[in-house]
């Protein structure tokens, strides 16, 4: 019989720890997320906290096609995305402030191990998470209650976007300045020192990634599909940058978009909302450039340049020639007026985001140390 190898002399424990470091995270992070729904929609239904079909675009033009085809969603909660920025919050709290009391407890060193709140790897992405959160929560209420200078209530587009201006730009400030980076890493090529050119690309990234999972965030389950692949595949990503707390959150984010994925789905149960979509967006933005992967974020969520592409094209067609080119925009729509069901809209988006998603995971592994 083999000699069986004890399993303290085994070499490669730390490995071991932290893949369950990031394993275990993003399983209570869903199972609270999971616990926090039915009290977070619960009170939504209580206070009919639900959506209105828009009636207007961006650019101010009616959205006939659009707003009758959804006229059956007018009244589901929305706000649901506070469910996941919350969890993660809350179980990031918990890791530091509670886990290692419990550890001492109980005398077991690895429930403190699971404190992920490290000041160079989670700190800003957490801030960025709650921050666009809360803003996101404030917009999605005056919505709902028909409050604000825009048609039909809520936040301008312009004030929405110098907000999350504001963000980017602190984020951007806190990068060159504080953590003093200015390396764009472009996979199999090499690491190019940028200067103070990093500071407005990483606006533009910020603003891309939060903008892009708004307009995508149109059908039910379609952009958190999205965004759990996305953060899943940067999970592994920091993980094997060595980024053991960061990938721990992503991780988090993961594990608590999968349990709103449970309700969100067709039909959906309740909405995201801007508290959600520019939140986890925004954040998603962060964390591709902590782990410098912003080349690779881009084939990760291709489907988030063809949604935001397609609203654009449209926005100046229209303006310029006049006409339209899709027959809605963002591209979710148009298949919705070629008479595609949605779940086979969303289905479709989720296996074409699972293929780049892994591409674009191969890519930044495989190009981390060129």
């Amino acid at each position: 019989m083999p000699e069986v190898i004890p399993f303290s002399q085994i070499q490669d424990i730390p490995l071991v720890i932290n893949l369950l470091k990031v394993l275990v995270t993003g399983f209570l992070a869903f199972l609270l997320a999971f616990l926090i729904t039915p009290l977070w929609t619960n009170i939504l239904y209580k206070y009919k906290i639900g959506i209105k079909i828009k009636e207007t675009s961006v650019d101010g033009d009616k959205l006939t096609f659009v707003s009758k085809l959804h006229q059956g969603k007018s009244g589901t909660p929305t706000m649901g995305g506070l469910i996941v920025w919350f969890s993660v919050l809350l179980l990031v709290l918990l890791s530091h402030f509670l886990f290692p009391l419990i550890a001492t407890w109980t005398d077991t060193n690895f429930i403190a191990r699971l404190d992920f709140l490290k000041r160079s790897q989670v700190w800003l992405p957490l801030f960025v998470l709650v921050t666009a959160g809360i803003l996101g929560l404030f917009d999605d209420y005056m919505s709902v209650r028909s409050i604000g200078s825009n048609k039909g209530g809520g936040m301008r587009f312009a004030i929405r976007f110098w907000w999350l201006f504001a963000i980017a730009f602190a984020g951007a400030w806190w990068f060159y300045d504080k953590l003093g980076w200015d390396v764009l890493h472009v996979p199999a090529v090499g690491d190019y020192n940028i200067g103070l050119w990093y500071i407005p690309l990483f606006i533009f990234v910020i603003l891309f990634t939060a903008i892009s999972s708004n307009e995508t965030d149109g059908l039910d389950g379609l952009n958190a599909g999205v965004l759990l692949a996305a953060f899943s595949s940067f999970t592994l990503i920091a993980f094997v940058a060595n980024k053991m707390d960061l990938a721990a959150f992503c991780a988090a984010i993961a594990g608590a978009l999968l349990a709103f994925l449970w309700f969100n789905i067709y039909p959906a149960r309740f909405f995201m909302g801007d508290t959600g979509a520019i939140s986890l967006g925004t954040t998603l933005g962060v964390v591709a450039m902590l782990t410098n992967s912003m080349v690779s974020l881009f084939i990760i969520v291709f489907i988030y340049s063809l949604e935001s592409g397609s609203a654009a094209i449209q926005i100046l067609s229209k303006k310029f020639r006049g006409k339209k080119v899709f027959l809605a925009a963002p591209l979710h729509h148009h298949f919705e007026a070629k008479g595609w069901p949605e779940p086979k809209i969303v289905m479709r988006a989720w296996i074409f985001t699972s293929l780049t998603a892994l591409l674009g995971t191969i890519i930044a592994i495989l190009g981390m140390g060129v």
